[in-house]
């Protein structure tokens, strides 16, 4: 009798557990990519930050406001804005505020960049981010994806204001620009955060020391607090843990 109660009871929990999993496995799969309920706007989190959202304007390397971007503002999950609250009060103390360019980017702004991509006679911009480079290039080099990580809401690009100078920190070269010089390791070796001097610029361009500690001030700051960096851009974090790996959100950006 007690082996045939146990053998009914093995049966029902691996069903419990097989269910609990199943529904698990459909939450997951169930995340509605309009749903911004864990977002937030960034200013509310951290409020020292300064906003310059480059797809709201016409100062990106499309020249025009970019799909999407509704209102100048800044969203990020939850978490990545409290993880960014922390990368804040940090630099604050080492005289320094963030200022961001972009953070979540809804898909349609990728889908945007991509048309826009595959239009080789606009170069309206192409002076000012990509002067270096063909456009039919871009897509090879990786400078536009079908995909992007700030579409998954835990992504942000950022640089340093000077609170004492009241002027951006010198990074030795603009956001978005498409080229070797963006690079992390351009001038120097981000993991040891050394300035070496070496510059693989096509055109003989260079970083200081000053520039290069500058991005590392940054960088540090950022991994301290749990972001990554991405090797193609000196400006791009991604929050190691974050919430939405695999979601790619469509709802534009615009206050909450």
């Amino acid at each position: 009798m007690f082996f045939v109660f146990w053998a009914v009871l093995c049966t029902f929990m691996a069903a419990c557990i097989q269910t609990s999993g199943e529904e698990k496995n459909t939450v997951k799969s169930a995340i509605d990519p309009d749903d911004a309920s864990d977002f937030v706007v960034i200013t509310d989190v951290v409020p020292d930050v300064l906003l310059e959202i480059r797809y709201y304007s016409t100062y990106n390397f499309i020249g025009s406001r970019v799909d999407g971007y509704l209102e100048p503002t800044a969203l990020l999950t939850r978490q990545a804005a409290d993880s960014l609250r922390a990368v804040s009060d940090e630099l604050k103390e080492q005289g320094y505020r963030l200022k961001i360019y972009d953070a979540y980017r809804p898909q349609m702004a990728v889908d945007h960049f991509v048309r826009w991509g595959a239009d080789l006679a606009d170069t309206l911009m192409k002076t000012y981010f990509y002067p270096d480079l063909i456009k039919d290039v871009l897509f090879d080099r990786g400078y536009i994806a079908r995909r992007s990580s700030h579409s998954r809401g835990s992504t942000v690009d950022l640089t340093l204001f000077d609170i004492n100078t009241e002027k951006e920190a010198d990074m030795g070269g603009t956001f978005d620009w498409f080229g070797p010089e963006s690079h992390p390791d351009f001038g120097g070796d981000p993991e040891a955060g050394q300035y070496t001097g070496k510059c693989n610029s096509p055109q003989g361009r260079a970083i200081t020391p000053e520039q290069f500690e500058n991005r590392m001030i940054l960088r540090r700051a950022m991994m301290r607090h749990g972001f990554k960096p991405y090797n193609e851009e000196w400006w791009h974090f991604t929050l190691k843990n974050e919430p939405y790996p695999d979601t790619y959100f469509t709802f534009p950006v615009q206050h909450l």
